[in-house]
């Protein structure tokens, strides 16, 4: 089992930086991939960014060159560090960790105001 604790969530103006942390814990050892994802009401769950155990990213174009993920393989941690936050990346944020399966955090909401 991997357990995923989000943290970093909360209220921002448009424009605005805000800097999610996901601390892992449990099976890390078989942990591959980290990554990212946010739900927006009425919206299903997309993929914001995620990070391979070697370093590799992806983003959505949606975020590509607002927002950078990063791990710390020794902490067993992911950080998403958000800058130039638009109205439209109010979601509720979570961790994923893929290893034998898919594990989720519980979530952290992000509110943008305009």
């Amino acid at each position: 089992q991997v357990q995923l604790v989000e943290s970093g969530g909360g209220l921002v103006q448009a424009g605005g930086s805000l800097r999610l942390s996901c601390a892992s814990s449990g099976s890390t050892a078989r942990i591959n991939t980290l990554g990212w994802f946010r739900q927006a009401p009425g919206k299903q769950r997309e993929l914001v960014a995620r990070i391979s155990s070697g370093g590799s990213t992806n983003y959505a174009d949606s975020v590509s060159g607002r927002f950078t993920i990063s791990r710390d393989n020794g902490r067993n941690t992911v950080d998403l560090q958000m800058n130039n936050l638009k109205p439209e990346d109010t979601a509720v944020y979570y961790c994923n960790a893929v290893s034998y399966r898919n594990f989720w955090g519980q979530g952290t909401q992000v509110t943008v105001s305009s």
